[in-house]
């Protein structure tokens, strides 16, 4: 597992105006993405004593959370996520997931999994018996994303993020989710060894400090 530096800062309106300006001269967007930008939706999974929002909200240097992830409602293009944390640092596991086996492992059935040949799918399993982790509550927001090739850079804006409550419905894209409050924006920067001068300068703001923020924690609010 290889981990990468992440930089996150919660942003205005006028910056992501800025930012956008400038990430379009320094970057291209993500080819991925038509028009640079997509609808994400995530299925995250917590403990019943919220082991992982209460490790957040700590500051806990080492921690990790699992979530289902699709893109632009494609529910042929499903992933299972592990996100570990270590410090400034982030890695990402994943492993794909069919509908069907998403719509079996949210309804408790999960005979399937300990012979299952993925060993995320293993590993989550094994953390569903011991430490009871379930599916929790659905995240929705739009990912504006840029990409520069040296030092394998990644900078998205995400924004009208939206939390499902106590929904855990992935599959159905009619369930009601309602804004967070306060309407955050988000700028992430991820990078592997080196963040070069061109995308360091772009994605400066004045009077702006990186600082931790959890799109899981803020779709908590409600409970």
């Amino acid at each position: 597992m290889d981990f990468r530096h992440e930089w996150k800062h919660e942003i205005d309106l006028s910056d992501l105006t800025a930012l956008r300006r400038r990430l379009r001269a320094a970057a291209r967007p993500d080819p991925h993405a038509p028009g640079g930008r997509y609808q994400i939706r995530s299925l995250y999974f917590d403990t019943p004593s919220d082991r992982a929002l209460r490790e957040k909200l700590d500051g806990v240097n080492r921690r990790e959370k699992f979530r289902i992830r699709t893109y632009n409602g494609n529910s042929s293009f499903i992933h299972l996520e592990k996100k570990s944390k270590l410090g400034g640092l982030c890695a990402k596991e994943s492993a794909p997931l069919t509908a069907e086996e998403v719509r079996l492992l949210i309804g408790g059935h999960w005979d399937w999994m300990p012979q299952d040949s993925r060993p995320l799918l293993q590993e989550l399993y094994t953390k569903m018996r011991t430490q009871r982790l379930r599916p929790k509550t659905i995240v929705d927001y739009t990912r504006e994303a840029y990409v520069y090739g040296p030092g394998n850079i990644r900078v998205t804006m995400d924004y009208g993020i939206r939390t499902g409550l106590g929904s855990t419905d992935f599959l159905d894209h009619g369930s009601v989710t309602i804004p967070v409050p306060g309407s955050p924006i988000i700028l992430e920067v991820k990078w592997d060894a080196f963040l070069p001068d061109t995308i360091r300068a772009a994605v400066a703001l004045e009077g702006r400090r990186t600082a931790p923020y959890s799109k899981y924690a803020a779709c908590r609010a409600y409970g």
